[in-house]
């Protein structure tokens, strides 16, 4: 039965279950710690979920099949390619459309008699505390620091629990934050990470790349959380970090505890700045010294002596690079290792996939005496999409 940390169940029990439903959710009915009662809580409850894509995919899925009577999706982007090795809410014929009506056909198929609210907004400072009041609890599979610090502050001043999970490559993350959290258990996301780290020490997924298959562990360990949470039953992960390794095949729980220098959160702010996406030598380094895919191809169409040098990794040089590119991967310039391969007597042109770490690069080689160094806007997939459209875009 309930284990001693089980929190109060979040959600009252509605008032019945239709024979139907009795037929839909027995397997969870006859579970003792879940029942009926457990199984009414469900059909009360109301879920955000903050993205429909690697983590909210099967987070929607599961919670749909598991009977939470309100769904709302938080998503304005929409589905492409690229998307299909791991958001499975999606199919072939959705890209294209935009992924909260995909998300909404799906979970229609697996279960048509829950609600479900779309939100096709981005989520911003001026609109997230008034969305999360209209939920019970939040399910955060964002991907990116700004949209998390934005969720937790926007828990908080709600008075709302949440759900976090992340994942990268092999590894992923859970676990449950609620600065209101009884028995004086309160913790949010600040007290495991104060502030984001600086820009480019963390790829993102389209960076650095995910196995797909990790989204459904990472998912799926979030919508046990939010069941458990829902109804009251086991030991949720409030206070503890879970962290799952796939190469290993490891999952360990770390105990996470209330920064005691921490201060109460009282207002939302500009989390793009917060979390500098590019850091500060980065924009400035590019302000003036940034060229176009298209300037690019003028330079070497018309024969310019220049050096281009692509900053991204091994691994990314063997899907797709331009001819005539040298790699040399980021951290061997920032290092100071490669600094020496760069030649001074011609202008060096840098790129990555999308601009973001070509400008870090540029920062540094500013400050190392290339004066005439450029790097190029929006990298290898605005070259691809503009300039060479034979080439993939991955």
């Amino acid at each position: 039965m309930s284990s001693s940390k089980s929190l109060p169940p979040l959600v009252e029990p509605a008032a019945e279950l239709t024979t139907d439903e009795i037929a839909r959710y027995s397997r969870h009915l006859i579970i003792p710690d879940l029942g009926v009662d457990g199984q009414k809580r469900l059909k009360n409850a109301k879920v955000l979920v903050i993205g429909a894509g690697g983590l909210g995919s099967p987070a929607l899925l599961y919670l749909a099949a598991a009977g939470v009577g309100t769904l709302g999706i938080v998503e304005f982007d929409e589905v492409d390619a690229s998307n299909l090795q791991r958001q499975i809410i999606h199919g072939e014929s959705d890209i294209g459309r935009p992924k909260a009506d995909s998300a909404r056909d799906s979970i229609r198929e697996i279960n048509s008699g829950i609600t479900v609210n779309l939100h096709k907004i981005r989520l911003e400072p001026d609109n997230a505390v008034e969305l999360f009041a209209d939920y019970d609890l939040i399910v955060d599979g964002t991907d990116n620091f700004a949209t998390r610090y934005l969720v937790n502050d926007a828990a908080v001043l709600a008075g709302k629990p949440y759900v976090w999970g992340s994942i990268y490559r092999f590894e992923g993350q859970v676990s449950v934050f609620w600065e209101d959290a009884p028995d004086d258990r309160g913790i949010n996301y600040r007290d495991l990470y104060p502030e984001a780290p600086p820009p480019g020490m963390v790829p993102s997924c389209a960076e650095g790349g995910v196995l797909g298959v990790l989204c459904a562990s990472i998912g799926s360990v979030m919508v046990t959380e939010a069941i458990k949470l829902l109804t009251g039953i086991g030991d949720p992960l409030l206070g503890r970090l879970m962290v799952y390794d796939a190469l290993d095949m490891s999952y360990r729980t770390i105990k996470l505890r209330r920064d005691p220098e921490r201060q109460p959160i009282t207002e939302l702010i500009d989390y793009e700045a917060f979390c500098g996406v590019v850091s500060d030598e980065g924009q400035a380094a590019a302000a003036d010294s940034t060229i176009t895919a298209r300037e690019l191809k003028e330079l070497l169409d018309a024969g310019k002596d220049i050096e281009l040098i692509d900053v991204r990794e091994p691994v990314e040089w063997d899907i797709v690079h331009i001819e005539g590119a040298k790699l040399i991967p980021k951290d061997r310039i920032l290092s100071g290792e490669a600094l020496s391969d760069l030649p001074q007597n011609r202008p060096i042109v840098l790129h990555c996939k999308t601009g973001i770490r070509s400008a870090e690069v540029l920062a540094a080689l500013k400050k190392a005496g290339f004066a005439d160094a450029t790097h190029v806007q929006g990298g290898i997939v605005a070259w691809a999409n503009q300039v060479d459209k034979s080439l993939p875009v991955y």
